[in-house]
């Protein structure tokens, strides 16, 4: 992006995330796991552009005091999405889809299942692609050259935002990533199709809700206050999930989504604050932290497989005070001299 402009960095990352999707075709064809992780691989790399390009392009073009309002605004779109993808997962892949897959002909309508929800994908991010690619972006901090500086760890908010991050997102990808097995472990006789169609669908409103409202009320309350309000909800409500059980169990953890909402963008947003002509080199570090999201889940595994389901919320818990202590302390702007 620094050598070729912030809308080609864009336009990459939506380009390579097409790629992913389309090669879910040949890796349901051949019903080989290795094709689906590399395609899952490609995607994320797409994903990995357009995290680092669009969030400091949003926080730059406008005012300062409301980059972190703007970002969760715009972040408030993509939380549609995810109203609509357990749905879509329930009744494109899911769907007749349940059991062991002993035979070879079930295994294989399974694969193919997924072949047209991510070739319509693809098809939408190409058009989206298109449009990108026919308007005109001004481009920030222009003649600004990037260039690794360790210099930019003396900014504490930048260093304690790429430890919430990590943390947070460790703690998302788990909870998101373990819902299911949660849901149909808690409730005796709930189906994979009915967890992902029904409850959570539900989590993701939730999260799309608590994001708008989050937005509007930074309007009142100050960010940094609401994240840190946010963060202890969430890691109150993963105690409710590890102690209680039946349906209060499985709607505490879903609730947790509502609470999850603001805390990548204002995360994001409060860690390049006043960072200048190193807002992108600050942002790719805070985009890198999201490997949080592998490290988390497979210890969440563990714990859930050596210990119980309910136990291993106790994880996303922990996660969720850095949040708290980010919010609380770690937002604020000193630089070491």
């Amino acid at each position: 992006m620094e050598k070729y402009s912030y809308k080609k960095g864009i336009l990459l990352g939506l380009i390579l995330y097409a790629i992913g999707a389309l090669l879910f075709i040949p890796a349901a064809e051949t019903i080989t796991f290795g094709y689906f992780l590399i395609a899952l691989y490609i995607i994320a790399s797409g994903l990995a552009f357009l995290e680092t390009a669009a969030n400091p392009y949003v926080t730059i073009l406008g005012k300062a005091e409301s980059s972190v309002q703007r970002l969760n605004f715009s972040q408030s779109f993509n939380g549609l999405a995810l109203v609509v993808g357990p749905w879509l997962a329930g009744q494109f892949i899911f769907a007749g889809n349940e059991g062991t897959l002993e035979t070879i002909e079930q295994k294989q309508q399974a694969a193919n299942a997924v072949i047209f929800p991510y070739s319509l994908i693809a098809v939408v991010v190409l058009v989206v692609a298109g449009l990108f690619f026919l308007i005109k972006m001004p481009e920030p901090t222009k003649g600004a050259k990037l260039k690794f500086d360790k210099a930019i760890f003396k900014n504490s908010h930048l260093r304690n935002a790429v430890l919430a991050q990590l943390f947070y997102v460790g703690a998302q990808a788990g909870i998101w990533g373990i819902t299911i097995n949660f849901i149909t472990t808690i409730l005796p006789g709930t189906t994979n199709e009915m967890a992902s169609k029904k409850y959570m669908a539900i989590g993701t409103l939730l999260f799309v809700i608590g994001r708008f409202f989050g937005t509007w009320l930074m309007t009142f309350v100050k960010n940094h206050k609401l994240l840190t309000l946010y963060g202890a909800c969430a890691s109150t409500l993963c105690l409710v999930g590890v102690f209680s059980g039946g349906l209060i169990a499985v709607y505490s953890i879903l609730s947790i989504n509502f609470f999850m909402s603001i805390m990548f963008p204002t995360i994001f947003a409060l860690g390049v604050k006043d960072l200048g002509v190193q807002t992108k080199l600050g942002s790719s570090l805070i985009i890198m932290a999201i490997v949080g999201g592998a490290l988390v889940p497979p210890l969440m595994g563990i714990i859930a497989d050596n210990i119980g389901i309910q136990q291993a919320m106790f994880l996303p818990f922990l996660c969720f005070i850095s949040v708290i202590c980010f919010g609380w302390k770690g937002y604020e702007i000193k630089s070491l001299s």
